[in-house]
Order: structure tokens, then C-alpha cells, then sequence
């Protein structure tokens, strides 16, 4: 009958950016998730009781050679190629979604629930840097209680906690790929912008709320209520967990859902595209744990980005860690006074985050439209742009305007301009990673947060030093060179050989 016929086989994620092309030995053109006469279940469960166990065997074995095929893509979006694939026939027994727009996926889900779920997410990224940096204001207290007279003791109070954070993604974030990705599984990817805006912006304002009240609670209490009163905000976040986020992982859903029919109907031959022989927990878990250490150690693109990540982290802890010393010895300010200064920390993030991440979805949107239809995560880069130049500049403004003793507005300007810099710098390196490997987004992102976390533990330990030499006018221009240097080229590099650097990876967009 000649070469085989080209039709669009949707995958049973949603309707946009989820599918590809695949030969097809029939010409029927039937979709893989077409529904049934009367609107239910997309099975025809009546007709498949009689088929084998070796039959269903068969066809699992042939569809996991395939490389890229539909049941490796969760969110994809790349160039459409054209491939054989035994998924392409149509699978009587295969539990998928009852057509693009069931409910029962999360991207499909209504406004409301999909941010409710994002919301308590960002509670848990929000709730962690607050309860590291509401210390900041009672390091000087704490030393004094426990005789701490070395300056790079005293700031390991602070950063110790944050050395801590590059341990825990290695081995808890990767699960969370068996459980799901809360952002890539409920919005589409010209949507996920807000909500990952929403995600980075929740732990830049922890670290800027967190020695605010920090610094009040420490003059008008102790030190130890510090500690208190993060457990007891921490313990509100888990409740709210527990009453409101729902199930995302469309694997999850429709086993569940497999289940119930082969109840119902008694087909013991039901299954998902999620399940084959050789999937078992043990395996995945293995999996799992290693991925974001051959992420690291193999992927050039996760670690130029974990690099840049890691250099915006480290200054942003490394001005936390200083600025108490600033406002209390040279400005001479109460410590609670004192902690009002890091308003303008989260004011710069704030805003960055609210200005800057509506122009990322819609310049997305305007690359997708011009690249017919197609998204990539390169279209996240122009964005980084600015935020690459608000970084040496708020770090210059910063750093002469403390030199120099000006009024009190001076230096926050400059520590405001350097927060909406770096938020954008964060909210695009996790969106690309994202982007680039929505399957293993947890994966990816917990291999970043290992070199940002040393850094947000490193740096503080040697400010102290670098201030007493270079003050603030020298020391904080140094960082701004600094960012020249690494900041204003990454985005162009990015642009030019992102693309080139993510097809040499297996794991990027969907892959093995």
C-alpha cells in the first residue's frame, strides 16, 4: 500500500505540545485515545477479554525500544520527526485519557485548582530559606551566648543550614518524578511561566521576610523563638498539603484508573503505557536516585546553568549574611530597625518577579508562533537578558552608596535592583531546565540546587574576610565585575548553543 500514512497520535498528556508523528501500518487514522459511542471510558472492554497475556507482552516489548515515542514524553515539545512506532496501532486494552480535554488530567483542571496546587507547592519552597535566613539578625546574639568569637564560625550558623539543601534534592527531589512534577504536569508550557514565577519567587522572598521578622523577634524576645515560631509555620504549611494538593502524576492517575476497570470489567489484560514488566518500584527508585548525579556530572547545559544559578545564590546569601553588620555598626541601627532593610529585598524580587515573567510567557508565545508552533526551551532565554545587566549594576549602586554612608534609601536601591536581576536569572534557569527536561525536571533542578547550595554556604564565609579588606565600596564591586564577566554573556551563549548542547543529551525533552 506504499509508504505509510503520517497521522497526529496524541499522547494522552494535553492537547498542545504533546505530540509527534509516527508511521502507521493502517490508514484508519484513528486516534490512540478515541472514546467510546456513549462519552465514557475510551476502552472497548467488551471485545479484549479474550486477549492473551503474551499478546499484550508482545507489544510492551516492541514499544520500549522505541526511543522518544509517546511513552517517553510527558510535556515535549521538538522538532516533529518521523518514526515507526508500534504505539502508533491502535492497543484495544491501552487505559489513556477519555480524549484531550478529560478532567480527570491535571492540566485540564480548572484555573482555580491548578494554582491552589502551585500555591501550597511554592509553601514548602517559601517556609525552607525563611527558616535559614530568619537567623541572619541573632547571629551577634547567638555568638555571644555560646562564646563564638571567629568570624567564619559565627557565619556558619547561617550558612550551614544551606549546605544542608545540597544533600536533600539529590535524593528526595528525584521521587518526586515517581509522584510527579507538580508544575510540568498541570500547566501547558506558554502557561508554566506565572506559575514557575510563582514557584522561584516564593524562596527569594523567604530569605527577605525571614530577617525581617527575625530581627524583631530577636530584640523583643530571644533568639530561641527564632526557631519556634519557623516550626510552628512550617507545621501550618504540612496541614494545608494534607486538605489540598491532589494527585499530578498522570502515570499515578490512570493506574489508578486501570485498576478500577479491571475490577469493574474483570480484564485482567487493562493496562496504562506507564506500566511494563520491567518498571517495578526497586527499578525506578534506583533510577531515580542516580539520575541527578549523571545529570550533573554528564550534561553541559545543567551545568553552565547550575553554575550561573549557583554564583546568584551565593551573592544573595553572602549579602543576608553582611547586611546586619552594615545597618547595626555603620548605619548604627536597632537590630529590628535593621531588619526592615531587607523590605528592599523583597521589594526587587517582587517586582522583578511580577514585570518580568508575564514578558516571559508572552515572548515565548511570540518565538512558538513564529517557530511554527513549535516551543523550545531557548525561547525562555531573551528574558535572562536584563536581569543579567540589573545584577552588576544593583551590586555597584550597592557598593558605593554603603562606602560612602549615604542616606539609608541608597544602598537598598541598589540591593532592590540586584534582587529583580537575580529573579530573573532564577526563574529562567528553572523554567529552561523545566523545559528542557520536563520528565526529569526534579531531577534536573536537584542537580542545580547542589551548586547553589555550596555556594550559598560558601560565600558567607568569606565576606567578612573580603569586607575588612576591600570595604564595602571595593569588596561589592568586585562581585559586580564578577557578574559582568559570568552574567552578561551566559544568555547569548545560551541562545546560540542551547539547542546544540541538549540534543547531545539522552534526557532532555522526553528522552530515555
Amino acid at each position: 500500500m506504499g509508504g505509510p500514512v503520517l497521522s497526529r497520535v496524541f499522547s494522552g498528556q494535553h492537547l498542545d505540545d504533546q505530540s509527534t508523528y509516527h508511521g502507521r501500518a493502517s490508514v484508519s487514522g484513528d486516534r490512540e485515545d478515541c472514546s467510546t459511542a456513549d462519552g465514557g471510558s475510551i476502552l472497548s472492554v467488551e471485545s479484549t477479554k479474550d486477549e492473551s497475556k503474551e499478546q499484550r507482552m508482545k507489544l510492551s516489548k516492541e514499544t520500549t525500544g522505541v526511543r522518544g515515542s509517546v511513552a517517553n514524553v510527558r510535556d515535549l515539545e521538538a522538532p516533529l520527526e518521523k518514526r515507526q512506532s508500534s504505539k502508533s496501532v491502535k492497543d484495544p486494552n491501552l487505559v489513556t485519557w477519555n480524549g484531550p480535554d478529560d478532567p480527570e488530567n491535571p492540566k485540564n483542571w480548572s484555573t482555580k485548582q491548578r494554582w491552589a496546587a502551585t500555591i501550597v507547592v511554592s509553601s514548602f519552597t517559601f517556609i525552607s530559606p525563611v527558616s535559614s535566613s530568619m537567623v541572619a539578625p541573632a547571629i551577634p546574639a547567638i555568638a555571644k551566648d555560646f562564646n563564638i568569637t571567629n568570624d567564619v564560625e559565627s557565619q556558619m550558623v547561617l550558612s550551614i543550614f544551606v549546605l544542608a539543601y545540597a544533600i536533600g534534592p539529590l535524593f528526595f527531589g528525584p521521587l518526586s518524578e515517581i509522584g510527579g512534577g507538580v508544575l510540568s504536569d498541570c500547566w501547558k508550557a506558554e502557561q508554566r511561566g506565572r506559575a514557575i514565577s510563582l514557584y522561584s519567587l516564593a524562596p527569594l522572598l523567604g530569605p527577605a521576610i525571614g530577617p525581617i521578622a527575625g530581627g524583631f523577634i530577636t530584640e523583643n524576645s530571644s533568639w530561641r523563638w527564632v526557631f519556634y515560631a519557623t516550626s510552628i509555620a512550617d507545621a501550618l504549611i504540612q496541614l494545608s498539603g494534607l486538605f489540598f494538593l491532589r494527585e499530578t502524576y498522570p502515570a499515578k492517575i490512570l493506574h489508578k484508573k486501570a485498576d478500577k476497570l479491571r475490577q469493574e470489567t474483570g480484564n485482567k489484560a487493562l493496562h496504562t503505557k506507564y506500566e511494563h514488566p520491567e518498571r517495578s518500584l526497586v527499578n525506578n527508585l534506583e533510577n531515580a536516585m542516580v539520575r541527578p548525579f549523571r545529570l550533573l556530572g554528564t550534561q553541559p547545559i545543567v551545568q553552565a546553568l547550575a553554575l550561573y544559578a549557583a554564583y546568584l545564590y551565593g551573592l544573595m546569601y553572602l549579602l543576608l549574611s553582611t547586611f546586619p553588620v552594615l545597618w547595626t555598626g555603620r548605619y548604627q541601627q536597632s537590630v529590628g530597625i535593621a531588619g526592615l532593610n531587607y523590605i528592599s529585598m523583597g521589594v526587587g524580587f517582587t517586582l522583578g518577579a511580577q514585570i518580568l515573567s508575564p514578558l516571559n510567557d508572552r515572548i515565548y508565545k511570540s518565538l512558538k508562533e513564529k517557530n511554527n508552533g513549535v516551543g523550545k526551551p531557548e525561547f525562555r532565554v531573551p528574558i535572562m537578558v536584563p536581569g543579567s545587566v540589573l545584577v552588576p549594576i544593583g551590586l555597584f549602586i550597592y557598593a558605593w552608596t554603603a562606602q560612602f554612608h549615604t542616606h539609608w534609601i541608597g544602598p537598598n536601591i541598589g540591593v532592590a535592583i540586584f534582587a529583580a536581576g537575580s529573579i530573573a536569572g532564577f526563574q529562567n534557569v528553572q523554567t529552561y531546565l523545566v523545559d528542557a527536561y520536563t520528565r526529569y525536571a526534579a531531577s534536573a533542578i536537584a542537580a542545580a540546587t547542589v551548586l547553589r547550595s555550596l555556594a550559598g554556604f560558601g560565600f558567607p564565609l568569606f565576606g567578612p574576610y573580603m569586607y575588612d579588606k576591600l570595604d564595602y565600596g571595593w569588596g561589592n564591586s568586585l562581585l559586580g565585575f564578577l557578574a559582568v564577566g559570568l552574567g552578561l554573556p551566559a544568555p547569548m551563549l545560551l541562545w546560540l548553543y542551547g539547542e546544540k548542547l541538549r540534543k547531545k543529551s539522552p534526557f532532555a525533552a522526553g528522552g530515555d
